[in-house]
């Protein structure tokens, strides 16, 4: 299958959830208040209310956001056949969950064998989708990079199987001074709280 195939595949199976019950709920609002809908908007929401669709306009979106838009035709490939390369595979396979109406994802190292620029493309697509759609995402990461780091809302910091720190972003920094340990000038705050639990 393409790239798109994939994602649309993706989209039949796991299908709309509630989306259509929330769109008639939303029009029903918008009548009774007298609000006019943006069109854009509201062609949106219309379009990926459809059940049964081959093709899904939501699909067009994650391809764009995710940079997969260059290679939305191209095979994805397998051992024989060569195919999209395996940053793009990546960034697939995390389109092929974001596609659906899930309310929660778990995702483990998705950072594993990519740039950090891919890796930071991809968290800052997770936190628009976490914001707009009030989801909860959970993403296990080695070492990212400051920028990538800094996307996070909350972090969970582990060390042997118990938890270390659990709370914003924001304050892991000053949490871990009060308990006595300085994050270095030119360190950045990732790798040194990876240092910390090695202690």
């Amino acid at each position: 299958m393409t790239v798109r195939e994939t994602l649309d595949f993706s989209a039949r199976c796991q299908g709309i959830g509630s989306r259509a019950d929330m769109l008639k709920e939303i029009s029903r609002r918008e009548k009774q208040y007298g609000i006019i809908p943006e069109p854009h908007i509201d062609t949106y929401m219309k379009a990926i209310s459809i059940e049964g669709l081959k093709g899904n306009l939501q699909t067009d979106y994650i391809l764009k956001i995710l940079g997969l838009d260059i290679c939305a035709d191209t095979i994805v490939g397998d051992p024989m056949n060569r195919g999209i390369s395996g940053g793009q595979k990546r960034r697939l396979t995390t389109g092929e969950m974001i596609v659906g109406p899930n309310k929660a994802l778990f995702m483990d190292e998705i950072s594993t064998g990519l740039d950090s620029s891919t890796t930071f493309q991809i968290v800052t697509c997770l936190q628009q989708l976490t914001h707009i759609t009030e989801a909860t995402i959970l993403v296990s990461l080695l070492q990212p990079a400051p920028e990538t780091f800094d996307l996070f809302d909350d972090i969970i910091l582990m060390a042997e199987g118990k938890i270390v720190y659990l709370g914003p972003c924001s304050y892991v920094q000053e949490f871990f001074e009060n308990c006595g340990f300085r994050c270095p000038e030119r360190k950045g705050i990732a790798d040194f709280l990876q240092e910390v639990c090695v202690l």
